[in-house]
């Protein structure tokens, strides 16, 4: 059974200076794992955890890592395709019941807890301007394509003095299944109710117009390519542009990982699931001062996999990932907010059942 052992020095780098450490312990094992899902975890799998878990845990195991979408990657595990996914949200109830999920165990729950959490950010492209607030409303409009110009009165009533353009609004949407959808949709129906009432699924509204891109980077090149762009994206992508404020309370809330964090941790756990399923319906409205459009990235396995060595792998690698240097990591590479002490051993529960 994979341990959280004390924090053991791994070795020394070439000029003296201790490397790298890690608290998950070796059980020496080997072999491969294939996993694909959510495009926001790829800087975090890529950068930080399937690279260090090789360098400082096992050697001999392979995690690969391939960012299809959440959505392909939930019908990958569905069809017993990937031997774990990234997922920007949880299985719902009904589909957990509707599946066979054929690499479990028959009979077994699923493990999902929260591995990345990061604010969604509103990129946005006018070079002219230089800091941009706005709020659930006049994003519901904006996608909704009932708000076409930059210079809107309700986008000037939240910018008081800020010279807006005429020009027209372009909103980029992701063209494939995404939790990030979801989670955008579900804080625009929460917070905006009356002005958002085209339901929050993981597929965005084809009928309401706008640019669809695939996936987290299409999104940032394409509101990168074109002036009046808009578009909603995970924020490990939004670093080479321009990113709005967002009305929380009474006030406007750049993104943070902190910030963010904050929306997760005043948020209650879903009902109705196994003791393995960490889910959590995220208050988009309520934490005063987080930031509220936030993503709540999750990795989903079997709690027993019909291969008891798959599982061995999974458990393996999912204890590194929750572990505090694993999530350090991701915060560096991509952006992320290290995930909570109170998450963090309710993950590991969920994690040491898995055979």
């Amino acid at each position: 059974m994979t341990a959280i052992a004390a924090l053991a020095l791994v070795g020394c780098s070439g000029g003296g200076e201790p490397a790298a450490t890690t608290s998950v312990e070796s059980q020496g094992l080997s072999g491969e794992l294939n996993a694909t899902g959510a495009s926001s975890q790829e800087l975090a799998q890529l950068n930080a955890w399937t690279t260090e878990y090789k360098n400082l845990v096992e050697p001999e195991v392979t995690v690969n890592y391939t960012a299809t979408g959440s959505g392909t990657g939930r019908d990958n595990f569905v069809a017993g395709q990937s031997d774990f996914i990234g997922s920007d949200r949880a299985f719902d109830l009904e589909e957990i019941e509707s599946s066979e999920f054929p690499l479990c165990a028959e009979g077994s729950d699923l493990v999902e807890f929260p591995a990345y959490i990061s604010p969604i950010a509103i990129a946005y492209n006018l070079p002219s301007v230089e800091e941009l607030n706005l709020d659930a409303e006049v994003l519901a409009g904006i996608f909704a394509g009932e708000i076409t110009t930059w210079n809107d009165p309700a986008i000037a009533a939240l910018n008081e003095g800020a010279e807006l353009p005429d020009t027209a609004i372009n909103p980029v949407h992701r063209g494939d299944a995404s939790g990030t959808t979801g989670n955008f949709l579900g804080y625009l129906e929460a917070a905006a109710p009356d002005a958002w009432t085209h339901g929050a699924e993981d597929e965005f509204p084809a009928s309401l117009g706008g640019e669809a891109a695939q996936q987290t980077a299409g999104v940032a090149q394409a509101v990168g390519a074109g002036e009046g762009a808009i578009g909603y994206l995970d924020a490990s992508a939004a670093a080479d542009l321009q990113v709005a404020s967002i009305k929380s309370g009474e006030d406007f809330v750049a993104y943070t990982p902190e910030a963010a964090a904050e929306v997760v941790a005043g948020s209650p756990l879903e009902g109705g699931r196994a003791d393995t399923d960490i889910a959590f319906e995220l208050d988009y409205t309520g934490v005063e001062g987080g930031y509220p459009i936030v993503l709540v990235s999750y990795l989903i396995g079997c709690a027993e996999y019909a291969d008891a060595a798959k599982g061995e792998l999974v458990k393996s690698y999912f204890s590194y990932v929750i572990s505090p240097e694993a999530q350090d990591a991701a915060a560096e590479e991509a952006g992320s907010a290290p995930i909570s002490d109170e998450i963090r051993e309710q993950a590991q529960a969920a994690i040491d059942t898995i055979k």
